[in-house]
């Protein structure tokens, strides 16, 4: 079971155990960690689950897809080259200590 690290817009860390298949958003939501609003829920039609990926891990995550990238475009929150949407990050055991941090407006 991986465990993935979000830290919060404020500096503040929460690591969570995520399971496998689940996305970056669907466990930021289960877990009620502050600031995934999730609006859409996960259907890659509003930009509120936005996160910056760390650079360590982009590799790991990829970068954004067509879709995905128009909607970072629309992000409330300016978007970084590491930024994601959390409901496209599928995880896998190869993600345990996945740290992303949540994007301040979202």
């Amino acid at each position: 079971m991986p465990k993935v690290i979000y830290t919060s817009p404020d500096g503040r860390a929460h690591t969570v155990d995520a399971r496998i298949g689940a996305s970056v958003m669907e466990t930021a939501v289960k877990h009620g960690i502050p600031g995934i609003v999730a609006e859409c829920g996960g259907a890659l039609s509003c930009a509120t689950c936005h996160v910056f990926v760390a650079t360590s891990w982009i590799d790991q995550t990829g970068t954004a897809e067509d879709f995905e990238d128009e909607m970072l475009d629309d992000a409330t929150t300016p978007r970084q080259s590491h930024s994601r949407l959390s409901c496209q990050i599928r995880l896998t055991d190869e993600f345990d200590g996945l740290e992303v941090t949540i994007a301040p407006e979202q």
